[in-house]
């Protein structure tokens, strides 16, 4: 099963990337699917998603929509389309952080400098003002931004947190694709039991985490979650004993979690069987 996530900016021909790899690989690109499964889950309007996304939302849309839970559950979406069928390439949503852990997945990022992006976004739009164009791609630069230093404390530009980097002033999108062919048909990318196994953690962790996020008894309460091999290991220092018997009556609810670990701070690792 191929995964591919990419990342890009505005006007890096990053979607021309994707598009391209994923008709030579004959894989499903997945972008938008993802909004219109958000827009449903959070029973907002899908341009409500996307505003919220491109830094564009206003005051009143900030309020109503609980950027939390937009995270959570485009966390869960992702991995999901990442376990399905022969494969996917991802564009966006944080994938190439959020499967940065899959041995099998590759994480790349798409660039350009400033004036390259300026241009075809000018060519694109039919138009020469240069000030309105360069203030739109600096405010989808910022918000992409905002967001991956909230949810991933990372600067995402920065290249170590990717396999490749494309920069598409000196690499033709034809070439990224050629490129990223030959990385898919390494070994080392090949999928095995075990990130098979990793890539099914990373699912039911985001399950949990969605599911505390939903019920009204645990939502406020911060909570780290992993999984294992279908055992939910939940750590926290700051819950009462009422609290957390309610954190952990929602994962027990929650589909694939067969085991509970509770690790904390003073007291090492607790262990609750889930029957």
């Amino acid at each position: 099963m191929t995964i591919v996530a990419i990342t890009r900016e505005m006007g890096t021909l990053g979607k021309d990337v994707a598009t391209g790899l994923g008709e030579a690989l004959g894989l499903p690109v997945i972008y938008h699917e993802i909004i219109d499964n958000l827009a449903d889950r959070m029973r907002v309007r899908r341009s409500h998603v996307v505003r919220l996304l491109d830094g564009k939302a206003g005051l009143l849309e900030r309020l109503t929509a609980d950027q939390t839970s937009l995270f959570l559950h485009s966390a869960d979406e992702v991995i999901d389309y990442a376990r399905q069928g022969k494969g996917a390439i991802i564009r966006g949503w944080g994938a190439t952080h959020l499967l940065r852990d899959v041995p099998h997945a590759i994480c790349i990022r798409v660039c350009a400098p400033l004036e390259v992006r300026k241009h075809r976004m000018m060519e694109r739009y039919d138009t020469d003002d240069d000030a309105t164009i360069e203030a739109e791609i600096q405010s989808n630069d910022e918000a992409h931004g905002a967001i991956m230093r909230r949810h991933f404390g990372i600067q995402w530009t920065d290249p170590e947190h990717y396999d490749v980097v494309f920069n598409t002033k000196r690499v033709s999108v034809e070439e990224c694709v050629d490129e990223l062919l030959n990385l898919v048909r390494l070994p080392k990318f090949a999928e095995t039991g075990a990130a098979r196994q990793r890539l099914d953690d990373l699912a039911l962790a985001a399950k949990v985490r969605a599911a505390l996020r939903i019920s009204p008894e645990t939502r406020d309460k911060k909570v780290r979650v992993s999984c294992e091999s279908g055992r939910a290991i939940l750590s926290s220092t700051h819950l009462k004993t009422n609290e957390r018997l309610a954190v952990v009556e929602v994962v027990v609810g929650v589909p694939g979690v067969r085991d509970i670990g509770w690790r904390t701070r003073d007291r090492g690792e607790e262990r609750a069987r889930v029957h």
